[in-house]
């Protein structure tokens, strides 16, 4: 345990994880950070016991984009019995499976992989499918709530920068073929910054407005979606809505 413990002390880390021996690792950022991690913790276990009750034996649950595997290591705290991340950067893939063995997690498992070449033959379905800080560095994230809706067998909860919303009509072809606007996304570039540990690894981003994200849960086969509410003292950007959380059930 000492040796592993010393590992997590080499690294830095992107969450303050609190170590048994009651040591936190050490972030790479100010801690002021941390307070997003607690407002999306404090939201998706709201959520959570609302949807599911509190009792978790027996489901599953998957982490897209798991990072160094804060949010994974939590669902399985909170009871799941088996929990996967899979993050598209093996350093944050080989730091999530040190936490878990320095917990000695056996539910908790981590694997490389990219969000759009996952399926359910491959991996199966899970009740809970997480996709925390993702969808608004992706170019192609039509793509990626598709791949949550075949992977979610109960609740998705997605949270996501958004931009602000576009609406109206527009000639489609025609002045005399009008059609309206469902919602707009915003392009960031995120080119020069690939190498970044929280940044796309293409590099070309499409944010969503709020009413394109809720339109289009709807249209890849999600039956209900929901924003979730802010706790007072939440994190400024989802307080304010720059930011969202939204359960989307199957």
């Amino acid at each position: 345990m000492s040796t592993l413990i010393e590992q997590a002390h080499s690294k830095e880390w992107f969450y303050s994880y609190t170590l048994p021996d009651g040591s936190t690792t050490p972030t790479y950022h100010g801690i002021d950070i941390q307070a997003i991690h607690d407002t999306r913790w404090g939201m998706l276990e709201a959520c959570l016991n609302k949807n599911l009750g509190p009792e978790r034996g027996g489901l599953s649950a998957l982490d897209l984009a798991s990072h160094q595997g804060w949010f994974a290591y939590n669902m399985a705290r909170a009871g799941f019995s088996r929990v996967l991340g899979i993050d598209a950067r093996q350093a944050h893939v080989d730091d999530s499976r040190l936490i878990a063995d320095i917990y000695g997690m056996d539910q908790l498992s981590f694997q490389r992989g990219d969000i759009h070449e996952q399926n359910a033959e491959q991996i199966g379905k899970f009740d809970v499918v997480l996709m925390l800080g993702l969808l608004y560095h992706l170019e192609n994230p039509v793509g990626a709530l598709r791949v949550c809706r075949e992977l979610c067998s109960r609740v998705c909860v997605i949270e996501t920068q958004i931009v602000p919303g576009m609406t109206g009509y527009v000639d489609y072809g025609s002045y005399q073929y009008v059609r309206p606007l469902k919602g707009s996304f915003g392009i960031i570039d995120e080119t020069e910054e690939t190498h970044g540990p929280e940044a796309s690894v293409t590099g070309i981003c499409l944010v969503p407005s709020l009413d394109a994200l809720m339109w289009l849960l709807g249209k890849v086969g999600f039956s209900s979606a929901e924003v979730l509410t802010p706790p007072p003292g939440a994190y400024e950007q989802l307080r304010y809505h720059k930011r969202v959380m939204v359960a989307a059930r199957v």
